[in-house]
Formats: structure tokens, sequence, C-alpha cells
């Protein structure tokens, strides 16, 4: 994920996936349904019927991989390289590609399952989408760790803060799969997705494209320091974009009540 479009799009796919489970916790919220993910209804007859019914949202995880590996692959010209063998030693290239191989593989595996949870199994099995989805962001969290270990000053405190909100999103989609049906699981998961995409995108272009076209400086403690009440900026941002949401739905969904 190294330069501006290595954060800004993986960024915004985990933003857009935020939005994804804010507007389901708002539905979930505003019809009172005491589960997150409805059941399937059975298929209608007629290939067009059953498009409609299908979810779109594992196709969508699938493409946006496909993307991001595109994205790595052509930053490197194609020549992707595991180890190079040089003067009778053996050396590992391009070390943080293959790490950003392997977590975009994550997502496009979490897609698959997605993809065969809810179009294709004859139920739907939403412990086997929880599972799949954990398990990439258990991938997720050492790969950004690992990340820090040859930066520093504003890059390093912005990887934190990024690693710190990674850390409660793993924690809260592992306590999801022993209590899929609490709300507040509901709301920390699609809060904490949009925080992390947020400031991915931000990092992106704090790094490589500031706004007030000024580098900004590893040794000025002011700028580090207000990085961190940047990331604060974002937190709130994050929490009104889900107050929004379910204002939103409320409103449509009372519209339709008294529509009807």
């Amino acid at each position: 994920m190294g330069g501006f479009e290595g954060h800004l799009y993986p960024g915004l796919s985990l933003f857009l996936y935020g939005l994804y489970h804010a507007g389901l916790l708002s539905r979930a919220v505003t019809c009172n349904s005491p589960v997150q993910y409805r059941p399937r209804p059975p298929w209608s007859k007629g290939r067009w019927a059953r498009l409609r019914q299908m979810y779109y949202i594992g196709f969508l995880k699938i493409l946006s991989s496909c993307i991001l590996v595109a994205q790595e692959l052509n930053s490197i010209h194609w020549q992707l390289v595991l180890i190079s063998k040089m003067y009778h030693q053996r050396n590992f290239m391009y070390r943080k590609q293959w790490q950003h191989l392997t977590l975009y593989m994550s997502f496009f595996l979490s897609g698959c399952v997605d993809v065969v949870s809810q179009n294709l199994l004859p139920t739907r099995c939403v412990v086997l989408e929880q599972g799949a989805q954990a398990l990439s962001m258990c991938l997720l969290l050492p790969l950004m760790v690992s990340h820090m270990q040859d930066v520093e000053g504003m890059e390093l405190q912005t990887h934190a803060l990024l690693v710190q909100a990674l850390f409660l999103l793993t924690l809260v989609v592992m306590v999801e799969l022993w209590a899929p049906d609490v709300l507040l699981i509901w709301v920390l998961k699609a809060f904490l997705y949009l925080v992390t995409g947020s400031w991915l995108m931000q990092i992106g272009f704090m790094l490589y494209k500031p706004v007030s076209g000024y580098k900004w400086m590893d040794d000025d403690k002011n700028d580090i320091a207000f990085a961190t009440t940047f990331f604060c900026w974002h937190v709130a941002f994050s929490a009104f974009v889900m107050i929004w949401i379910y204002g939103v739905s409320t409103v449509w969904y009372c519209y339709l009540v008294v529509d009807a």
C-alpha cells in the first residue's frame, strides 16, 4: 500500500464497506429486527427474478480485491519475484508488495465466501461469512504492524494511530463470532470500518499529497501532534456519518409506513 494510490484505494474500499454495515445496522434498528442479516427468501422463478434477489456485496469485494492486486503489480511493473539469488545468496524481494498481495487475497477469499454463502448455499451461513471477515482482519493487523518497522516521524505516528483502530476492529469482529446478534457489536464494527477507511485515505494525502502543498515535517513536534488531533476529527466524522445514515433511514422508513 505504498504511495498515494496504495493508501487511497484500500481506504476507500474499507470506508465503503463501513457504509454498507452502517446501512445494515440502520435497517435492523429501524425495522426492530433481532438479527442484522435477514434470511434469504426462496428463489423466485425466472432468470431476472433470481438476479434481483442476489446479494452483490461479495462480488464487489472480489472486484475491489482484483483492482487492488492489479494496482500493486503495476507499481512494480509486473515483475514480482519472491527470492533472488545473487552471489550465492538468497534474498527476499518486494517484501511489502508480497504483504499487500497476501492481504488483498484474504479479502478476495472473503468475497468468494460471501458469494457462496449468500447466493449458492441452500441456507445462508452467516457464521462462515463472519469467520472469513475475521480472518482477513487478523491478517491485516500484523501486516500493518510489520510496516512500522522502518518508518519514523509523521509516517510512524499516522500508522500507529491506524494500528490502534485496526486492533479494535479486529477485536470486534472476533467477538462477533461468539455474539453475532448484539447491537453494540454491530455499531462498533460499522464505526471502526469507517474510521479505518477514512484515516487510511487521509494518510495517503498527508504523506504524498498534502492539501497545503507543503510536506509534513518529521522533526516538527507540532506536525506530529496535529496528526493525532486530525485522527480525532476522523473519529468524530465517522460518528456523524453513522448518525446521518440512521436519521435518513428512520425518515425513509416513517415515510413508507405513512404512505402505506
